[in-house]
């Protein structure tokens, strides 16, 4: 057994790599640059996971998504594998102690956001590790052709710099021909070497249904279709909403956003994942690192902003390979809702810039400083401090971050933490003068190990328990610690992360590029078009459809999806000629027949097609019909 096949076998349990997993792995392990095409659920982490293990040192992972990034670190450390992750969640001190860890100590996997790569603490460590490889996961948004475009992404390539002779692997579930050229420019390859599996699913029906009444119609597809299943949906009120009339049509469900805190949102998820509701509805904030393989459905009650995001989120059906359904419900008013949610998607200017100014308001940043500094974004807070829009200010963000500005993180729930920053012999001294502390500080010694070493997961509400005192005070307590340096205290969030990555300007002076709005509206709206165009065809297989979007032009019709089902009862194949024309020939072969009766005899077909071949048959003369209106072959 190889090695690799060892390292799968030992830390997954399996015996046999996926399709192209293999390939993938020798060709990073033979150092070549390789940009993986893998469609979702193709088990990509595996593939820079396993020749990481198999070499001596260190593998950078860069992701943008904490929620991703933290899933992944808790798998690898429960199969004994040591891994952490860098976020901007994360004290100064905390950063320090763990980056120190990757270079002194047996870490195999660093997950960082691109952000993190750009600091000058991160870049100097990464000199002093013994780097074997950098993933890129989600590497599409290195690309501005993509449909997730992140210009911190762009920053990535400076890794190629630091770290010239590294290998580098990207990953990505979904690109299309430009961004797949795109993507391995960005990186810098040393030659294009692109190893994709075919997004081609063919256990998925995808399924278009024109209906008005869509949340009768939802009941109906779920009560039909046995298993589990995921419901889209635009908004978090109508996720909630939609879960509730499921319910009272006695189906199990509940309801998955971003708006949830972190306890709620992993019960939920949980729940469905074990089985006990059978249907989530949700917005796309669920189902990333999810990896469910019995999914039986997913429904779009919404049209998605792309089909790169279609293609992904419907993508999570039917991983186990058996029968699923990909179903999208549309109407005329989906679309004049998506045209209005790309115009709306690009702010005027003017609001750009008084999110901006507000922005500096709020967290009372004066012109020329901030750069660097991280900090908790309430937008709801945001918007009713300055009376501002939530979708106008969600989009001026969007657009001041793909100018370099600021970096907003999704939204991650991070425990609290603390570290001791006093030596033993240190703290002994403090504990004997001034013994109002020494009681909590025991307790806190008595309820964690390792503080003197590395920062710690804490509950404040479990320590108000054990020391029989409020939370409240446990609170109070710790940040007195923290000012008078005894420990550091990071209190827990959930919130999401913004970091300005540039010093703050006076709002007037931001750089605001017209060409760079113009250039990703066009293509916001080129990729609505093809949403709509894949929504109103009436004549192509779905399954080609998508197909033909990510540039795999010469497959077969799936026969399974809505418009290959209303075909087949009308257009007559060559195959199923032959078939129906062969039964006709044997038939007549033994006596001549009456219409009815040759139709009646022919099996696997339908009446409509069995005529048609009869007809094709007559008009070809290889059967005629004689005096007595019977059927019979000609002889040639």
């Amino acid at each position: 057994m190889s090695a690799i096949h060892e390292i799968l076998e030992k830390y997954w349990g399996y015996k046999q790599f996926r399709p192209l997993q293999e390939e993938i792995i020798q060709s990073v392990l033979n150092g070549t640059d390789t940009l993986a095409l893998l469609p979702t659920g193709g088990g990509k982490s595996i593939c820079f996971q396993v020749p990481a293990l198999a070499k001596d040192g260190i593998c950078i992972v860069v992701s943008p998504l904490i929620a991703l990034m933290k899933d992944q670190v808790e798998n690898l450390v429960s199969k004994g594998i040591k891994a952490i992750a860098i976020t901007s969640a994360m004290h100064k001190r905390e950063i320090d102690i763990a980056l120190d860890n990757c270079v002194h100590g047996n870490i195999k996997f660093l997950y960082l956001s691109p952000e993190r790569l750009q600091t000058e603490i991160v870049r100097v460590r990464l000199l002093k590790m013994n780097v074997n490889l950098i993933a890129i996961d989600e590497s599409h948004c290195i690309s501005q052709w993509g449909y997730d475009f992140r210009p911190s992404y762009l920053k990535i390539a400076e890794l190629r710099e630091l770290l010239p002779k590294v290998t580098v692997l990207a990953l990505t579930a979904t690109a299309t021909a430009d961004v797949v050229k795109d993507i391995q420019k960005q990186l810098h390859f040393k030659k294009e070497n692109v190893l994709q599996k075919s997004f081609e699913r063919k256990n998925v029906a995808y399924v278009l249904l024109p209906e008005e009444d869509k949340l009768a119609r939802l009941v109906k597809i779920i009560n039909n279709v046995k298993g589990t299943g995921i419901v889209y949906v635009r908004n978090r009120k109508k996720a909630q909403d939609i879960a509730g009339y499921l319910k009272s049509n006695k189906i199990s469900a509940d309801f998955y956003h971003a708006g949830l805190d972190a306890k709620m949102r992993d019960q939920k998820q949980n729940d469905w994942i074990t089985n006990k509701t059978r249907v989530i509805v949700c917005t796309n904030a669920f189902g990333m690192g999810i990896d469910k393989p019995d999914v039986r459905f997913v429904v779009h009650i919404d049209l998605p902003d792309s089909l790169e995001a279609y293609f992904q989120e419907a993508g999570r059906a039917g991983r186990d390979e058996h029968k699923a359904f990909a179903i999208l419900l549309y109407n005329n008013g989906d679309k004049i809702e998506l045209q209005r949610n790309v115009e709306t998607s690009f702010p005027e200017m003017d609001e750009i810039r008084q999110t901006y100014q507000a922005l500096a308001n709020y967290y009372q940043i004066p012109t020329g400083s901030g750069a660097g500094v991280t900090y908790e974004f309430d937008i709801a807070n945001f918007c009713d401090t300055y009376k501002l829009q939530a979708i106008t200010v969600f989009n001026s963000l969007k657009f001041i971050e793909r100018e370099g500005y600021i970096s907003l993180t999704d939204a991650i729930f991070q425990p609290s933490r603390i570290k001791l920053d006093m030596n033993r012999e240190d703290l002994y001294k403090f504990q004997i003068s001034n013994p109002l502390f020494d009681v909590f500080i025991k307790l806190l010694l008595r309820s964690h190990s390792g503080l003197f070493d590395s920062f710690v997961k804490i509950n404040e509400y479990d320590l108000s328990k054990k020391g029989n005192i409020s939370k409240a005070e446990i609170v109070k307590r710790l940040s007195y610690l923290q000012s008078i340096k005894v420990l550091t205290y990071a209190p827990q969030t959930e919130l999401p992360q913004l970091t300005f990555i540039l010093p703050r300007v006076d709002a007037k002076d931001l750089s605001l590029s017209k060409e760079n709005f113009a250039s990703l509206k066009k293509r916001a709206i080129e990729r609505m078009e093809s949403v709509l165009h894949y929504a109103e065809s009436t004549h192509k297989c779905r399954s080609q459809l998508l197909l033909a979007y990510f540039g795999e032009t010469n497959t077969e019709r799936c026969n399974q999806c809505d418009i290959c089902l209303e075909e087949n009862k009308t257009v007559l194949h060559t195959d199923e000629f032959e078939s129906i024309s062969e039964q006709i020939k044997q038939l007549l072969a033994v006596h001549p027949m009456d219409l009815k009766h040759l139709v009646d005899s022919v099996t696997g077909s339908n009446e409509n097609k069995i005529i048609h071949t009869i007809q094709l048959l007559t008009d070809n003369e290889v059967i005629r019909y004689d005096e007595e209106q019977r059927l019979s072959l000609i002889d040639h």
